[in-house]
């Protein structure tokens, strides 16, 4: 169990060193999935200060989703949070998938977070 965790954070630490090589000034959209939830938020990492986040736990997104597990709730929430960073101010970001593979879940936010107008 332990070398599991052990990879897990290796991995994520990896993808964070390239983001951070990468990034510049812009923003970070950190990525993290449960089994029934998926959660993403815009982080200015300069000064240590969350931009914008969106959620499945969210009150509006559990009346009209059924579960926070799937595909389309990750586009749903992709898009919502495109919206909010847009009223913050933020148009570029750079993707952080945590360590997660960029596929299913994690890939649908993405897409739904360029369908709302953030490019990276």
């Amino acid at each position: 169990m332990a070398k599991s965790n052990i990879s897990t954070d290796r991995r994520k630490a990896r993808v964070r060193r390239t983001i951070a090589a990468k990034a510049g000034d812009r923003p970070r959209l950190s990525v993290f999935r449960s089994s029934k939830q998926i959660y993403a938020q815009i982080i200015d990492d300069e000064r240590g200060k969350t931009l914008a986040s969106a959620s499945t736990i969210e009150k509006a997104f559990r009346e009209q989703l059924k579960t926070g597990a799937t595909v389309e709730a990750a586009r749903m929430i992709g898009k919502e949070l495109a919206d909010r960073a847009k009223k913050a101010g933020v148009g570029k970001v750079v993707f952080d998938r945590g360590g997660y593979m960029y596929h299913g879940r994690v890939k649908a936010l993405a897409e739904g977070a360029r369908e709302g107008g953030l490019e990276f």
